[in-house]
């Protein structure tokens, strides 16, 4: 694991839970450390920290992780998992879990919908629908 820069993910005493229920819904994720107020885990090879912080601070759409998805199936996988026990779907592919952190569950294949201008003008209309991208309708579009 060669990252330097990684994210602290403040959380309001669960940041063991939250780790291990990332754990749960990213294939080849671990716990590295667990300290009562620190623990540090991988996700598909990238590295985080939850912190035990308290109340004071609330995650927010400032800031989102974004999940390349190669097909349909990685997309309703991780919108269901992630949504799930409390989640809260958003627009446009984008979702807030349990503990409140935002996701964006998108296909791989975005930014080449998105990448010619008379073809991401067809697209935005159909992508700004969805609550859940679905792929066959925006390369349709």
């Amino acid at each position: 694991m060669n990252n330097p820069i990684y994210p602290c993910l403040w959380f309001d005493g669960k940041a063991k839970e939250a780790a291990e229920f990332y754990c749960s819904v990213f294939k080849d994720s671990k716990i590295i450390t667990d300290t009562p107020m620190v623990v540090q885990f991988e996700l598909n090879g990238s590295r985080f920290m939850g912190l035990n912080g308290g109340p004071h601070f609330k995650f927010n759409e400032a800031v989102s992780l974004v999940v390349n998805c190669e097909n349909q199936e990685e997309i309703d996988y991780y919108w269901e998992k992630l949504t799930g026990e409390g989640g809260q779907e958003s627009m446009c592919g984008w979702l807030k879990d349990k503990y409140g952190l935002s996701w964006q569950i998108v296909p791989s294949n975005m930014g080449k919908l998105m990448t010619d201008p008379a073809r991401a003008q067809r697209v935005m209309p159909v992508l700004m629908q969805m609550k859940k991208l679905d792929i066959r309708k925006l390369e349709e579009a």
